[in-house]
C-alpha cells in the first residue's frame, strides 16, 4: 500500500520530467469562449478519437459549449449513434499495442495529468527523425511513439541543435528551435491557433463543470461575507448589555 501511495506521488513528477529542460509555451485557454471550445471539439473528434478514447465524456456534454443535439449528430458522432454515449473508439487496447509499442492513453483528464502548457507545448513540438520507427520525434517528450496526426496540417519541422557543455564540461547538442522544411495546409500561426482551440477544448473536457463550480464557490463566498457583518452586528446587540 505504501508503495502504491508514493508511486502516486511520483506521476505529477514524471510528467514535468518528460519535458525536463524544455520552456513550454502559454496555452490560450478561455473556458468562456465557446467558438474556441466548438472549433477544438471537431479537432479533437476529427484528429485524435480515431486512436485514443475520451471515456469519461459524453457526447452530449458538448451542450454546454453551445451546441445542439441536431449539430453534435450531424458533424461529431463519427464512432456512434447517440449523443449519450461516451467517446469511446473501435481500436482494441491489444493490438494499439502492436501498432504504436503501447497503448494510446484516454484523453479525459489529460490536461489535469500533464497540463495545459505542457500539451499545447507537445502538440507544436513535432520533427521529423528518421530514427523513429514512425519517423517523428518530439522536443516535449523525446522518443516518444506517436505519430505526427497533424503534419498535413503544420508540415514538417526539423530541429536547428546548438552546442551546450554538461555539468561536468562535456560539450553535447541541443535543440534550439525547430524550422519548417514542408509547409502544411495552414501557417504556423494559423497551426498554433488551432492547436490553442484543441487545447482550450481538451483543458474544458478534462473539468466541464469548473467554471460552475467556481461561479457557486464565488456565490457561497459573497453569501458567507455578507452574514459575517450581519452577525457581527447581531453579537453587538445582543451582547451589548453584558458586563
Amino acid at each position: 500500500m505504501k508503495k502504491l501511495f508514493f508511486l502516486l506521488l511520483a506521476v505529477p513528477g514524471m510528467a514535468i520530467a518528460a519535458g525536463a529542460g524544455v520552456p513550454l509555451d502559454r496555452a490560450p485557454i478561455n473556458p468562456h469562449n465557446q467558438e474556441s471550445l466548438q472549433r477544438g471539439a471537431s479537432v479533437f473528434v476529427n484528429y485524435c478519437l480515431s486512436c485514443h478514447s475520451a471515456s469519461y465524456m459524453r457526447y452530449s456534454r458538448m451542450e454546454d459549449i453551445g451546441l445542439t443535439e441536431a449539430q453534435i449528430k450531424d458533424n461529431l458522432l463519427f464512432a456512434t449513434e447517440k449523443p449519450g454515449e461516451t467517446m469511446t473508439i473501435a481500436m482494441r487496447a491489444d493490438e494499439a499495442k502492436v501498432w504504436f509499442g503501447a497503448t494510446p492513453p484516454d484523453l479525459s483528464v489529460i490536461t489535469r495529468s500533464r497540463g495545459s502548457d505542457w500539451l499545447y507545448t507537445y502538440l507544436r513540438g513535432f520533427y521529423r527523425d528518421d530514427t523513429r520507427p514512425l519517423g517523428w520525434n518530439n522536443r516535449v517528450f523525446d522518443k516518444v511513439g506517436m505519430p505526427h496526426v497533424m503534419q498535413d496540417l503544420q508540415g514538417h519541422m526539423v530541429p536547428v541543435m546548438r552546442a551546450e557543455t554538461d555539468a561536468e564540461g562535456r560539450p553535447h547538442e541541443v535543440i534550439d528551435r525547430l524550422e519548417l522544411v514542408k509547409p502544411g495546409k495552414l501557417t504556423l500561426a494559423e497551426y498554433d491557433a488551432l492547436v490553442g482551440d484543441l487545447v482550450n477544448y481538451m483543458t474544458w473536457m478534462g473539468e466541464p463543470a469548473k467554471t460552475q463550480r467556481m461561479n457557486i464557490g464565488l456565490a457561497v463566498l459573497l453569501f458567507l461575507g455578507v452574514f459575517y457583518v450581519i452577525a457581527f452586528y447581531l453579537k453587538k446587540e445582543f451582547w451589548k448589555d453584558v458586563h
